[in-house]
């Protein structure tokens, strides 16, 4: 068999593996991380054919440049990622800084660009000359670890992007569930407005459809964020007879339970409507919750994304810490026994 039929088999399969998780299990990282590889057998699958058909590629001048420039492209692409990375989110950083504020949770993406930073330039400088077990045991267990949570953040990411895709409109919704945010006294900021709208818009395309508004009072909050959300909708010519509120939620587990225990139906096809950089950690939660549905996700601004994905990973990361340490315990084994070779040899 030709290496060329067995790549492409590979990526078939790769395909395949993908297809079905998407339909079974989309609300976990394994949706993500099938999306991953499926990208690296399409990329081999290129690369095999480029090398099969070098020859004729070569003869044919315009497409041989082409797929020369299009290839130092993708070179320097990789070769400077990391530190685009580390420029974008310093500047976005820097944004949400000034523009909301001064406070801890607003310090994220600096904090990550930083110390992406460190890693990728001053901690290889500080170890470049370890020659002891120790060092080589320190360099190998932090650059695994440090690579082990990129990766998981990186599949994390791609996993809450393949949840925001739906290819088409549905109109089978039994129940639309907008979860609630801050409110100003009893104004509905911007943020939360762009939830709501999108459920109002999901609530039009879906006749059989109820639209739940879940969101308790939180502290600096005249009414229940329900109430404002309520009044909103009622502003904007929502039936009230299609609505409902839940207004006694404190956070995103209870939004979907206390919401959940509303439906006459436990077996309806739901809907959760949230900004994009939360729909992901929601659906997990869901899930775990036994919960069946999809997720909607409301535009905000890009600056404001990045630092909220971030803490939303590190949410996740809360969730799901026991799983990751495991994993983590078992990647770290090689390095540990390297150590305690060197040491026994010494």
């Amino acid at each position: 068999m030709h290496f060329i039929t067995i790549m492409g088999l590979l990526w078939l399969v790769s395909i395949g593996v993908f297809w079905g998780v998407m339909k079974y299990k989309p609300r976990t990282l394994w949706s993500g991380f099938s999306f991953f590889w499926m990208l690296v057998f399409s990329g081999l699958l290129v690369v095999t054919i480029g090398f099969q058909y070098s020859d004729w590629i070569v003869r044919h001048q315009a497409l041989f440049m082409a797929l020369s420039v299009l290839l130092g492209v993708v070179v320097l692409g990789l070769l400077f990622f990391p530190f685009a990375v580390i420029l974008t989110f310093f500047v976005q950083g820097i944004r949400i800084l000034f523009k909301e504020g001064f406070r801890w949770s607003n310090f994220l993406s600096l904090a990550f660009a930083f110390g992406l930073l460190v890693y990728v330039v001053a901690f290889p400088l500080a170890f470049s000359g370890a020659s002891s077990p120790a060092g080589v045991l320190v360099y190998g267990a932090v650059g695994m670890a440090v690579t082990y949570l990129l990766s998981v953040l990186t599949i994390f990411c791609f996993s809450a992007m393949l949840n925001l895709i739906h290819w088409k409109k549905r109109h089978d919704l039994d129940a639309i569930i907008v979860l609630g945010a801050g409110i100003l006294q009893e104004k509905v900021t911007p943020l939360l407005a762009s939830r709501i709208d999108l459920g109002i818009k999901l609530l039009y395309e879906n006749p059989h459809a109820v639209l739940i508004l879940s969101g308790g009072q939180g502290e600096g909050e005249t009414i229940s964020e329900s109430e404002a959300m309520y009044a909103y909708c009622v502003e904007r010519g929502v039936d009230p007879n299609r609505m409902r509120q839940e207004s006694n939620s404190r956070n995103t587990e209870q939004n979907l339970a206390f919401s959940y225990a509303l439906l006459d139906d436990p077996k309806a096809n739901i809907a959760i409507v949230t900004t994009r950089y939360h729909v992901f950690r929601a659906l997990a939660l869901a899930r775990r919750a036994g919960v069946d549905c999809v997720g909607y996700g409301s535009k905000t601004k890009w600056y404001f994304t990045l630092n909220a994905l971030l803490r939303e990973f590190v949410g996740y990361l809360a969730l799901t810490w026991r799983s990751h340490l495991r994993m983590l315990a078992v990647l770290e084994i090689p390095f540990l026994l390297v150590f305690l070779m060197a040491g026994l040899f010494n």
